[in-house]
């Protein structure tokens, strides 16, 4: 078997996101549900871009901002997803491999535009997102890179892919190629409303398909239908080889069979925006990972970068993260 020249090959949505800053009186207005990622067809997509105000564009996408996290740590890199051949499709483009990943999926030439998540951004720092997924819904098992895949130490993919049949098949068919080549495979669950439309499928690919993975409080608990934390620890430590929980303020919790370890959230001295925040927490943890890190040093990059993220607005990385992390990594 070939040695591995890629660190991480993620799997995602392909989406360019426009944030803006709101207030709890225009989500109501709105009729969004606070904190949740809606997905909304192209004339609500339109609708809710008339209601934004000043916005920030750039690219975004789970599984596309953890790659971006990833290589500005100094990881090799490399992104499936869809595009169209338009104008967002090839700031979508152009930005990521600006970054240092490399993305040579093919752009769909006809079909739907680029996606797009139209963000809105409370005091508070939460961020309420509506995806219009656009060109995304192209993606399938003819875009999986199996040279790719099986070139990469790890897999990762978003747990938003799971609400398409075809991108469904796409990520089994990338697992499968993955641990034929003696790699491994690892999953964001995403989203807890996510979790509940596909908690059965969900359940099925975590036991049977992912050996690390991503998941907050809120969606660790829907996936096993319990009250408490605690509970769902139980659960999830029986079925991964490595799980990482995070907990917002509270930190995270890594799991990895008899082990446990907790590790606590970085100091910010402000939230600003929490978008992004689960996806950075994944680029600091992979990148600790695929370099052979220990399961508490990949946490403790985890925090930092997460942090990074929340203390501005947008989900890609302002600050050198190579300089924040520096005295996290072992000599």
């Amino acid at each position: 078997m070939s040695e591995p020249t890629v660190d991480v090959v993620g799997i995602g949505n392909a989406i360019v996101d426009v944030l803006t800053h709101c207030t709890e009186d225009d989500l109501s207005r709105l009729e969004l549900v606070k904190n949740a990622m809606t997905l909304i067809d192209s004339d609500r997509a339109d609708a809710l871009y008339g209601e934004m105000g000043p916005g920030i564009e750039m690219s975004g996408g789970s599984a596309g901002n953890t790659m971006a996290g990833i290589a500005a740590l100094g990881g090799k890199g490399s992104y499936i997803g869809k595009v169209r051949d338009d104008q967002l499709g090839t700031v979508f483009r152009h930005d990521i491999r600006a970054i240092g990943v490399s993305f040579d999926t093919a752009a769909a030439s006809e079909g739907s535009s680029t996606a797009r998540c139209l963000i809105f951004v409370t005091p508070d720092g939460h961020r309420t997102m509506n995806t219009f997924l656009g060109a995304c819904t192209e993606l399938g098992p003819n875009d999986i890179d199996a040279e790719l895949i099986k070139s990469a130490k790890v897999t990762y993919m978003e747990g938003y892919l799971w609400d398409r049949d075809e991108a469904k098949e796409a990520f089994v068919l990338a697992a499968k190629i993955a641990h034929e080549a003696g790699r491994q495979v690892s999953i964001t669950l995403s989203d807890s409303f996510c979790v509940d439309r596909h908690r059965e499928s969900f359940r099925d690919l975590v036991h049977n398909h992912v050996d690390i993975l991503f998941a907050n409080e809120d969606e660790i608990k829907s996936l096993y239908e319990v009250e408490t934390f605690d509970e769902a620890l139980a659960e999830v430590r029986r079925h991964c080889k490595v799980a990482a929980l995070t907990r917002s303020e509270k930190g995270s919790v890594i799991v990895s069979g008899d082990t446990v370890i907790e590790v606590a959230a970085e100091p910010v001295s402000k939230v600003v925006d929490t978008t992004g925040a689960g996806d950075l927490f994944a680029s600091g943890f992979l990148f600790g990972y695929t370099q052979g890190y220990d399961l508490a040093t990949c946490g403790r990059l985890g925090s930092i970068c997460a942090a990074e993220i929340i203390s501005h607005m947008g989900a890609r990385p302002d600050a050198d993260l190579k300089v924040l992390c520096k005295d996290a990594i072992p000599a």
